[in-house]
């Protein structure tokens, strides 16, 4: 399973079925089980609660009201269920609906803005539900290329989302102020290099007044297992955090996941990833390297302020992918 540095987490589409014990029936008899793990979900707290109370009168509501029919058991994302179904004409979808949280209020936006041109495709959308129906791609995601050879496909998935922003996005840039103004806040004390901390607070500081920090639609949360095989093309991009910011922002990912192949040489690894990334995007490395830093240090952040016991392991990768760019 990826890890998201999305500040929630992120959604995989149809994959992971896992039986569990929520349910709710349609009159031809289906029933629907909630996974396991989105019925725990609810120990995140009352909103949490409160959804995966509602959810299967969501889906049940869904597949009526779109009329779909189940073609299959449900998955889970991090904040999300997904339903493989038939539309009426027996063609094959997949029915998502996410929790309703910040992260996904506009993905159906830059789902429709991209029209199918390098993301799967939406078919229809009740943002009130945060329900979308969209085309079923392959279980098969970039896990299963080698690294730099993902990475160069990402960089070339770039290209085709990275347009001009919806007026309605949240901008990135409020959202670094946000994260700086709280990373400031951290202790000398913390369990990560002081000097990174304070690096992060000055880049962070200057990329938010970058006029260039926004204006364009990014994914946000664009990693190995946000980009599926398909049959209309080879790769394609799921489960956007859209915002409008600065395309250089989105490396961040590629490097944090699968870390733990880089074992034995983390700073060639590393490297050796972001560059490729940069010359096949054609991003300033200075750039890109900044952003690299900034989100380490906010991810570091989280997982020391919002977790009891902060994962040692997870605060050593951020330092050490933030080292790696720079040194």
């Amino acid at each position: 399973m990826a890890t998201s540095l999305s500040k929630t987490g992120s959604g995989v589409q149809a994959r992971g079925a896992i039986a569990g014990t929520g349910r709710t029936s349609w009159q031809d008899g289906t029933v629907f089980v909630l996974p396991d793990a989105v019925a725990a979900m609810a120990a995140r707290g009352p909103q949490w609660q409160a959804w995966v109370d509602r959810l299967p009168a969501i889906v049940a509501g869904q597949l009526r009201d779109w009329s779909l029919t189940p073609d299959g058991v449900p998955s889970h994302g991090f904040c999300s269920v997904v339903l493989p179904v038939r539309a009426d004409d027996g063609s094959a979808a997949v029915l998502k609906v996410a929790f309703p949280d910040d992260e996904s209020e506009h993905e159906h936006l830059a789902l429709r803005r991209w029209g199918g041109a390098g993301a799967v495709r939406l078919l229809r959308a009740d943002p009130h539900r945060r329900a979308m129906l969209l085309e079923r791609l392959h279980e098969r995601n970039l896990n299963e290329l080698w690294d730099i050879e993902a990475c160069e496909v990402v960089a070339g998935l770039y290209a085709r989302i990275h347009v001009a922003a919806l007026p309605q996005l949240r901008p990135l840039a409020g959202f670094i102020r946000e994260w700086t103004a709280e990373l400031r806040k951290l202790p000398r004390s913390a369990a990560v290099p002081r000097r990174l901390v304070e690096q992060a607070i000055s880049l962070g500081t200057d990329l938010a007044e970058d006029p260039a920090c926004g204006g364009t639609l990014i994914h946000g949360d664009l990693h190995y297992e946000n980009v599926l095989a398909a049959d209309r093309e080879p790769w394609l991009v799921i489960d956007p955090k859209p915002m409008s910011g600065d395309p250089h922002y989105e490396i961040a990912p590629m490097l944090f996941n699968r870390f733990d192949e880089l074992e034995g040489y983390v700073r060639e690894g590393v490297r050796r990833r972001f560059h490729t990334m940069v010359d096949a995007a054609g991003f300033d490395a200075d750039r890109a390297r900044a952003w690299v830093i900034v989100r380490m240090m906010h991810d570091a952040m989280w997982e020391l302020t919002e977790n009891d016991v902060p994962d040692a392991h997870h605060l050593t990768t951020c330092v050490a992918i933030a080292k790696a760019v720079q040194d």
